[in-house]
């Protein structure tokens, strides 16, 4: 801030952050934690987690700031966001998350960066857990809590992490959120959870699914991809990622599940791209967890 005068650090308006250490790994997390002004309803507030914690939480404050105070014509209500990410200032860490947000058994891949480490996946099941035996009630024993409205977020290896905890743990959280899930990802390694879920659904009550992804994630390019030098190399990826294919291929197979466990939806955002997508899915998360008024 050299060469500003009178410069002051901008925070985001009631957020705090804490610097949690897993029990399970040793790793330090940072947990950021946004908690609204008004008093608490009697049943306490509801509650949305998110992956990527560094790079969702700005934007997830001011999504809320801006609409729950418009409650009748947005349909947002106050809650709590509680955005779990790593104690460093870049948006994300690509090496812990590639860990923390892939399922089981996972993989060994070549390092990000020349003299990085290599990149596991693999580490889902790690990371739930320490999102439910220590992040969960660490939120819970310094707020007021609505058990019964907790949702999940997560976008890209984040919303394969939403899958993987849905089918694993299917009454965890009553709304899921995954935007542009990587179904594809280690020939859809995902799919033996899947086959979990079905044998015992047991969902809370209400629960929904929240599939998306950008309009250029589907067949189609970006109009500043077409014509690029590696046009050809995009078009073959999303032959394999098929990003709307294999989300709306689920959303019809959980709808069709007997007893209806979970209602599920699909959405394209017009004009994004994978990571473009990142702001719109945000503000979709805050609209989907805090609705006032379910759609019919």
């Amino acid at each position: 801030m050299t060469g500003f005068p009178n410069a002051n650090p901008a925070l985001i308006g009631n957020t705090t952050f804490h610097d949690v250490t897993s029990d399970r790994s040793g790793q330090v997390y940072r947990v950021f934690i946004y908690r609204p002004d008004d008093e608490a309803p009697e049943q306490g507030w509801p509650v949305l987690y998110m992956t990527d914690g560094n790079a969702v939480i700005g934007t997830a404050v001011d999504v809320m700031r801006a609409q729950a105070n418009y409650p009748s014509g947005t349909n947002v209500g106050p809650g709590i966001i509680v955005t779990i990410g790593y104690p460093l200032d870049a948006a994300y860490d690509p090496l812990r998350r590639s860990w923390d947000l892939g399922p089981p058994p996972g993989q060994t891949y070549p390092p990000f960066f020349e003299k990085s480490p290599i990149v596991k996946t693999g580490g889902a099941e790690e990371f739930l857990s320490f999102v439910e035996e220590q992040i969960k009630p660490m939120v819970e024993a310094m707020l007021p809590v609505d058990v019964n409205r907790q949702a999940l977020f997560g976008h890209s290896f984040g919303g394969l992490f939403v899958l993987y905890s849905l089918f694993t743990r299917p009454s965890a959280f009553t709304t899921w959120i995954a935007a542009s899930p990587s179904i594809y990802w280690e020939n859809r390694a995902i799919d033996q959870f899947y086959s979990r879920f079905v044998a015992a659904p047991t969902t809370r009550e209400g629960a929904e699914l929240f599939l998306s992804c950008g309009e250029y994630e589907t067949d189609k390019l970006a109009p500043f991809q077409v014509g690029a030098t590696d046009e050809a190399e995009r078009l073959a990826q999303k032959k394999i990622t098929l990003n709307d294919t294999y989300a709306i291929e689920l959303a019809d197979r959980l709808n069709k599940l007997p007893g209806h466990p979970i209602r599920a939806q699909f959405e394209i955002h017009l004009g994004e791209n994978h990571m473009s997508l990142l702001p719109v899915a945000v503000n979709r998360a805050i609209q989907n967890a805090f609705a006032i008024r379910k759609s019919l």
